[in-house]
């Protein structure tokens, strides 16, 4: 299944679902596609941003600011005070 977000003539937007980006083109040429607003059939794909799925990407985490005289445990460091 693929998401589209689609808008009319009109620029009434709405979303559906197709089987695949064939589907999609098939329907839309057959005028098979409907805006649910205004029931225009000259539909066009509107502009989506992507979605990114994180998952299963690991992110190295940010080291702690370092002061540069042995690290704010050793006590030196100014930022260890606040």
């Amino acid at each position: 299944m693929i998401h589209y977000s689609l808008r009319c003539v009109r620029e009434h937007h709405f979303d559906e679902w197709f089987e695949n980006s064939s589907d999609y083109e098939n329907r839309a040429l057959a005028g098979a596609i409907a805006c649910p607003t205004c029931g225009d059939t000259h539909i066009d794909k509107a502009v989506m941003a992507p979605n990114v799925n994180g998952a299963g990407r690991s992110v190295d985490p940010v080291p702690p600011p370092s002061c540069g005289l042995g690290g704010c445990g050793s006590g030196m460091c100014g930022l260890s005070s606040f």
